[in-house]
């Protein structure tokens, strides 16, 4: 049997070229396949936005503590299970006048997956997120930074922009030394650094190399002369 052929190509070629297709849309930080994302501000100012995602977490007040006594504003992506385990933290960073976005409820890789069960993991983090912290997020994070088919109708509906990252600092693999100087390396003007104050939906994470690895990347972000911008901030021309 000769392979079936579409527009003079076989099957096969079309469904590997379909499939290269989606897997660049799910993990290319430049990608508007599955819906509006940024991965990077304008950089019309020297600023930079820090942003965590997984959280929050046990240790997620220590961060919060070290920013305060900066000043500086970030992001934080959090899960709606995190949350709902740990609202008071959540509220915590909301009172501090932290941005916060979407993370989805359980930290799930979204590839393959249902539209529905896109749309529930993202509008019950919402829900959660909102009721819990009296905020209504404005942006999301995947997982992974994987998105996938169904993402554009979710971000439709809840009004949310993904936001991917310039560089992603590896803290939940790397040591602090390591993971600062890989931020430091590729830190621009307008960047997005994506860190993480949880891991997943683990309770009680070591996040210790995090927070050294925060400590060591801001004063130095600083000296250089860059001003640290919430992602709403960041993304104002």
């Amino acid at each position: 049997m000769r392979p079936l052929k579409v527009a003079g190509l076989t099957a096969g070629a079309v469904i590997g070229g379909i499939s290269a297709a989606a897997a660049y849309g799910s993990v290319s930080r430049s990608s508007q396949l599955f819906g509006p994302s940024v991965y990077r501000g304008p950089g019309r100012r020297k600023s930079i936005a820090l942003t965590f995602d997984d959280g929050p977490s046990e240790g997620t007040q220590d961060l919060l503590d070290y920013l305060t006594a900066e000043n500086v504003f970030v992001t934080f992506f959090q899960c709606g299970m995190n949350v709902r385990r740990l609202p008071h933290v959540a509220g915590k960073v909301a009172a501090c006048g932290h941005q916060i976005g979407n993370h989805t409820y359980s930290h799930p890789k979204l590839p393959f997956k249902s539209r529905e069960f896109i749309d529930y993991e993202f509008s019950e983090a919402q829900r959660i997120i909102s009721f819990e912290t009296g905020i209504i997020p404005m942006i999301l994070r995947t997982p992974y930074g994987f998105r996938w088919v169904g993402m554009r109708d979710v971000q439709r509906k809840l009004g949310l922009l993904d936001v991917m990252w310039t560089v992603i600092g590896y803290d939940w693999r790397w040591d602090a030394n390591r993971t600062a100087e890989h931020v430091l390396a590729h830190a621009s003007r307008g960047g997005i650094i994506c860190l993480h104050d949880g891991r997943g939906v683990e309770r009680n994470p070591d996040i210790r190399e995090t927070l050294r690895a925060v400590r060591k990347i801001v004063p130095i972000l600083r000296d250089e002369g860059y001003a640290f911008e919430t992602i709403n901030d960041l993304m104002r021309v």
